[in-house]
């Protein structure tokens, strides 16, 4: 059974020229998920990667793909991700506006269902989906690009979503949170209420994997999440 406390390092900052040895590493060092950037050029300024890499990572590790698309209509691609074998896909409230019926799809091919919430997006477009959700990200830096700074005012959001959850019944709905997360910030999203960790550069941009995969899990239980 998976841990509510997950860590998903981002491939968007590994070296793609050996991107299987860079993911069994980190799976190797207690990785949970393994996060996947998707992004077309038009939803964010940056163009990553489409589902044969998925496809060829599900060959590498059994470990769950984690895929976040950054991309308009994301309807139109999410059968091909689901066929490539993500574990879990989130797409942006704003980039669609058949929210429902996408979650929808998703949840019928028996892959998690999120929905990605840029740093000024609201909480309240998930008001009517509550239901349709296996989780919800929320991006604290501004989507496009890796490295970026932390953005301190995504802390209360994530309070006040996990508050909210709770206080709807669906505490089961896990909060992700995704943009300048490392040891410090990690520990003090995971007091906020978040579940799961993405982490690209504070990972993959360091030597010792091992040790900061080690003390990111040590600083996220410590901070004693509310489940």
């Amino acid at each position: 059974m998976e841990s509510l406390r997950l860590i998903a390092p981002s491939i968007l900052s590994a070296n793609f020229a050996k991107l299987g040895d860079e993911v069994t590493e980190v799976v190797g060092y207690g990785a949970d998920w393994i996060h996947v950037d998707v992004m077309d050029g038009q939803f964010v300024p940056n163009i990553t990667m489409g589902p044969i890499v998925v496809e060829w990572l599900k060959t590498v590790t059994p470990t769950p793909l984690d895929v976040h698309l950054m991309i308009v209509a994301p309807e139109a691609y999410i059968p091909d991700f689901i066929k490539a074998g993500a574990s879990s896909i989130s797409f942006h409230a704003e980039a669609t506006p058949h929210i429902h019926r996408t979650l929808q799809v998703i949840r019928e091919a028996n892959v998690r269902a999120g929905v990605a919430l840029n740093p000024s997006t609201p909480l309240n477009v998930l008001e009517y989906i509550l239901d349709d959700l296996d989780f919800v990200l929320i991006m604290t830096v501004n989507p496009g690009f890796g490295g970026q700074k932390f953005i301190p005012a995504t802390v209360p959001k994530v309070q006040k979503l996990r508050e909210w959850l709770d206080a709807t019944g669906h505490a089961e709905v896990l909060i992700e949170v995704d943009g300048g997360i490392n040891v410090t910030t990690a520990g003090v999203m995971s007091e906020a209420g978040a579940n799961a960790f993405v982490a690209g550069s504070a990972i993959f941009g360091v030597h010792n994997r091992q040790i900061i995969i080690k003390q990111m899990r040590q600083a996220i239980d410590t901070a004693a999440p509310r489940l």
